[in-house]
């Protein structure tokens, strides 16, 4: 199998995380892959530090390796456009956010299509994608070591950073300053949720929440929005706290788990082993490989 995986990302969010991990699990598992993104890009970076073969994104590119390939893997919208109009090999196309169907001419160019939860397949499927052409693969974080600092650590509040309106940055500020903390806007969570006491993952609409994932694989516990596909992670009073989207439920939030220490506890175990159970890399490996077969084979 060769597969030639695009990605246009210039920041390392959720979907480029999951390339790389992505990229990772195949290189282990001998499958051929070549990546194309952005020159100069976070993805480019680590990718290249990783893996052999990874190259410039255009439209040259796309036309040429796609020719030397068995399958397209497009990882966002603007390389789903790109392969829609210049891939020729059959395209299999990762669709992570909870935006209604725009285009019903590049839906139409696919062979597949990977949701990354239950609700993103509905979202699909209301955009006029047949069920039988989509299928749902979680993301995949590595368990890890728990963070570290225990109950020193606890009244460290960790957000990501984004300038995504959609996201709730704002929203995330008003909350901390109610609940009379500070708040940590992280761009590299994987190094901030090693001294983190709380997570807080804000935003008006979501796909799945892979951020929250490697927060709940740390160990730390997390406060989301009760939207989208975050409640295919977290539930509610179980391995998380789900909140509206108002400042004073979520700065109520924060100062019941900064306040009960055990229950913060609690529910980051239970979200430990919510990661271990469901969303392991292992598993997001293994079923985007048997998808691969399954579209080759057609």
């Amino acid at each position: 199998m060769r597969i030639l995986h695009l990605d246009s990302g210039r920041e390392m969010r959720g979907g480029q995380w999951q390339v790389l991990r992505l990229l990772e699990g195949l290189r282990r598992e001998s499958v051929d892959c070549t990546l194309l993104c952005p020159r100069g890009s976070p993805l480019w970076d680590k990718a290249r530090a990783l893996h052999p073969d990874v190259r410039p994104l255009g439209i040259w590119a796309v036309r040429r390796l796609s020719r030397q390939s068995d399958l397209v893997h497009a990882h966002d919208a603007r390389t789903h456009t790109l392969a829609a109009a210049f891939a020729a090999a059959p395209l299999l196309v990762s669709r992570r956010v909870a935006f209604p169907i725009r285009s019903r001419w590049k839906y139409g160019h696919a062979s597949r299509y990977v949701a990354v939860s239950q609700f993103v397949k509905c979202i699909l499927m209301e955009g006029g994608v047949p069920e039988e052409k989509i299928s749902v693969i979680y993301d995949g974080v590595p368990l890890g070591e728990r963070a570290a600092g225990g109950e020193t650590r606890l009244e460290t509040v960790v957000a990501p950073a984004s300038g995504d309106p959609h996201k709730g940055t704002a929203l995330a500020l008003e909350a901390t300053r109610r609940a009379g903390v500070d708040l940590l806007l992280s761009r590299d969570l994987e190094s901030d949720l090693a001294g983190a006491g709380l997570f807080l993952y804000l935003t008006r609409s979501e796909g799945l929440g892979s951020a929250i994932l490697m927060a709940m694989a740390a160990g730390v516990p997390v406060i989301a929005s009760n939207v989208g596909g975050i409640r295919e992670i977290v539930r509610h009073l179980e391995n998380g706290w789900l909140a509206e989207n108002e400042p004073e439920p979520i700065a109520g939030a924060i100062r019941e788990l900064l306040s009960d220490r055990a229950l913060a506890r609690a529910l980051a175990a239970r979200a430990r082993q919510t990661v271990a159970e469901k969303f392991s890399l292992d598993q997001m490996i293994h079923n985007t490989i048997h998808l691969y077969r399954q579209v080759l084979s057609c």
